[in-house]
């Protein structure tokens, strides 16, 4: 028996092991599709010879669009905003929700983003995930607004073991046994909810997905009207790459039949990580914002269920708090890899301003400084009266890397940062009320107490502790 042939052998115990937690048919179907794209030795890689770089002239320029405004706004009565609910944001140390924390004025990304919904009178609706799922519907009951979100469950695969690819097996923690099947598996959990036939019924023609903790992403009207105009089937909101964004997906086209492919670090080979990370060979981005005609998509999932997005190995400790866990293979795939599977696929290129992103804590403090406004209508945008568009900002992660270290350095508020350019925090330092820093500071504690900078401070040039 050759060695593939033993490994399929674990598929019955896995698919078992779905059954027995009742996910859905499709999501097992399609779990067992990739695992035996994996044990045949597929890796998932997408090498530089396979594909392009993306020109300018292959993709639309936002700034183009303005006409199709009016008809966009027409078309928001038909229109859906999902939002991708699904994460911890344990990257800064988070257990819960990561969109109900606090992140401007005393709001929450939710909250923020129900503002915008109502604003604008979309159809709005989340795809949690079992980890924030309860917690979610939890927040809703007390909030107080006028939008009901339909809300739908991502699907979970089961960790396999890297060596063996058998099941993996947790018992002190069974939910780490356990992984969500990345932002791809929107599109399965959309038809096998029921969720996509109910928006259709209700005459819902195009959905705008985006990322929870992305508060840039707001309904577009010259987005939206220059997609519904032109009838396409898929369309990747995409950025101009610069030196911060080296390790986000990046669009390319594909060689062989000249179609778009989205390329994730996990699909490229270490060999290839530095022309991966060439700004100026791959030179657009992946912001996460995506449109999809639904009718299109329905037509496609009642053909084969299993949507057939490329697959995204994903190498990872069992336990992540303990690298001494065995290694497993966690199933993915990302949902920007449609753009390939579509006929007619596009893209457009978007300012930055859609794409205000809250990965880690000084996400966090450029956000919740004056360096943003947050809008009577929930919009987030950048301050116009502020500096340099670009504000280099870095916390010692020793200190601010965690939520709780972050919030009690910054208790009595961030400081403005409107007139700086460019922010280093080392060492242990803690901020009072009403602090400004201006232009190019370093921020450095040396000693062994913890720096205080003091109420009122003006900070304009280094400053040691």
């Amino acid at each position: 028996m050759t060695e593939a042939s033993t490994r399929r052998l674990y598929l019955p115990a896995l698919i078992q092991k779905m059954q027995n937690e009742g996910i859905p048919e499709i999501a097992v179907d399609t779990f067992s599709r990739y695992y035996e794209r994996v044990v045949s030795g597929e890796s998932g890689m997408i090498w530089d010879a396979e594909i392009r770089p993306l020109d300018p002239s292959d993709i639309q320029d936002h700034k183009t669009l303005s006409d199709f405004a009016p008809a966009g706004k027409e078309a928001f009565s038909r229109a859906v905003r999902i939002v991708l609910n699904g994460g911890l944001g344990t990257s800064m140390g988070l257990s819960s929700t990561k969109s109900l924390l606090r992140v401007k004025e005393g709001l929450s990304f939710l909250e923020i983003i129900f503002k915008q919904a109502a604003h604008q009178g979309v159809r709005l609706a989340l795809m949690n995930s079992f980890n924030t799922d309860r917690e979610t519907r939890e927040a809703i009951r007390w909030m107080q607004t006028p939008v009901q979100p339909l809300i739908f469950l991502q699907h979970r695969f089961p960790k396999i073991l890297k060596e063996t690819l058998a099941p993996a097996s947790w018992p002190k923690n069974p939910e780490l046994e356990w992984n969500p099947p990345g932002h791809g598996n929107v599109y399965t959990a959309l038809f096998s909810s029921g969720t996509l036939d109910q928006l259709l019924n209700e005459g819902i023609e195009f959905a705008f997905i985006s990322n929870s903790d992305n508060l840039g992403a707001v309904m577009d009207a010259s987005l939206l009207g220059y997609f519904a105009h032109k009838a396409f089937p898929f369309m990747m909101e995409v950025a101009q790459r610069t030196p911060t964004d080296i390790k986000g997906g990046h669009l390319a086209v594909r060689r062989r039949d000249n179609r778009f492919i989205l390329r994730e670090a996990a699909q490229c080979p270490e060999e290839e990580r530095a022309a991966f990370q060439d700004i100026h060979r791959y030179r657009f981005f992946n912001t996460n914002n995506i449109w999809v005609n639904l009718r299109f998509l329905k037509g496609v999932l009642e053909h084969d269920s299993v949507f057939p997005l490329p697959l995204i190995l994903n190498e990872k400790p069992l336990d992540s708090r303990d690298e001494t866990s065995p290694k497993v293979y966690q199933i993915e795939s990302a949902m920007g890899a449609a753009i390939s599977l579509f006929d007619g696929s596009t893209a457009v290129c978007v300012p930055k301003t859609r794409m205000i992103p809250v990965k880690k804590c000084q996400d966090l403090l450029l956000v919740r400084s004056d360096r943003y406004l947050l809008t009577a209508e929930g919009r987030l945008i950048p301050n116009s009266e502020c500096g340099t568009a670009f504000l280099y900002v870095s916390l010692d992660p020793r200190f601010y890397s965690k939520i709780e270290d972050f919030e009690s350095r910054f208790a009595q508020g961030v400081p403005s940062l409107c007139e700086c350019n460019a922010l280093t925090i080392r060492g242990d330092v803690r901020f009072e009320r009403d602090v400004k820093v201006v232009g190019d500071v370093v921020i450095e504690n040396r000693g062994t107490g913890q720096g205080v900078v003091k109420a009122g401070s003006v900070v304009d040039r280094d400053l040691f502790f």
